[in-house]
């Protein structure tokens, strides 16, 4: 037996992923006496700049961007009680089909290896019980989504440590009602081409594929803080403009599939460290 304290280790692609995704998870184990450590993998170079300005635009200045974005993420991780905040410090890769995709030193065209390299390095240090990040798709087909997922199914093999690994995912049935919520918010929107529409339908997993269901209602609040702390890219977080009270009736459980696991704990469960404590 060890004093270390059970360690969660999530590996995100930008700076307001982790509080979009796990906010809730990384506010709830923090408040628990788990030791959180995000790992960010790029520095979001290719997000909205002052004013809104979009990248290739006139005035758009990534290095100005990743700078301004690295302190909203240190503000995030305050909210969360994240307990350390490792970067991996890549170049924002972009939009799937974006040009900054083959930038020379974008995360995409990053070698898995070295990236794995230097996430194996990190995990060897933690030694996290569990670790999370996307699934092989990146959740939704983002080129530095599925790299962050590469790097972190090839980091694990290459040390000798044993954690559970989870993908974050989104049941079926929550993703059929996102599109009303879009409009209930967004009435002028227009309606999707059908080959968005089947796109966003593909998106997440039938809810009894999913393993693990996690309420983070008590720390909602703490999560949209942690998003609204991303204030530069306000304009692109959908969820900012349901206010609080209605982001916490709607986003209070986080869900993931297990994919490794050597505790032999029943799903599905209801705690990503069920089975360590």
């Amino acid at each position: 037996m060890t004093n270390r304290p059970l360690t969660l280790m999530a590996v995100h692609a930008h700076p307001d992923d982790e509080a979009t995704g796990t906010g809730g998870v990384l506010a709830r184990y923090a408040a628990e006496g788990v030791r959180t450590v995000l790992v960010t993998c790029t520095d979001g170079g290719c997000g909205d700049g002052p004013g809104g300005v979009k990248p290739g635009d006139e005035g758009h200045d990534p290095a100005a961007v990743a700078a301004m974005r690295r302190q909203e993420l240190e503000e995030s991780c305050e909210v969360l009680k994240i307990s350390d905040l490792e970067m991996l410090d890549y170049a924002d890769s972009g939009m799937a089909g974006w040009p900054s995709n083959d930038a020379p030193g974008s995360f995409w065209r990053t070698p898995v290896a070295e990236g794995a390299a230097r996430l194996a390095e990190l995990m060897r240090h933690y030694r996290p019980d569990v670790v999370v990040t996307y699934d092989e798709n990146g959740f939704y087909g983002h080129p530095d989504h599925i790299q962050a997922h590469r790097i972190t199914m090839a980091a694990l093999e290459l040390t000798e440590l044993t954690p559970k690994v989870y993908w974050t995912t989104a049941p079926r049935s929550m993703m059929g009602r996102f599109g009303e919520l879009m409009r209930e918010f967004e009435p002028d929107m227009p309606e999707p081409d059908p080959a968005e529409a089947a796109a966003m339908a593909e998106i997440g997993l039938p809810d009894d594929e999913i393993t693990t269901w996690v309420d983070t209602t008590a720390f909602s609040g703490q999560k949209f803080d942690a998003l609204a702390a991303h204030a530069s890219q306000g304009e692109n977080i959908f969820f900012l403009r349901m206010g609080k009270e209605r982001f916490g009736e709607l986003m209070g459980m986080e869900t993931f599939v297990r994919v490794r696991d050597t505790t032999g704990a029943a799903v599905p469960e209801n705690d990503l460290f069920a089975g360590l404590r």
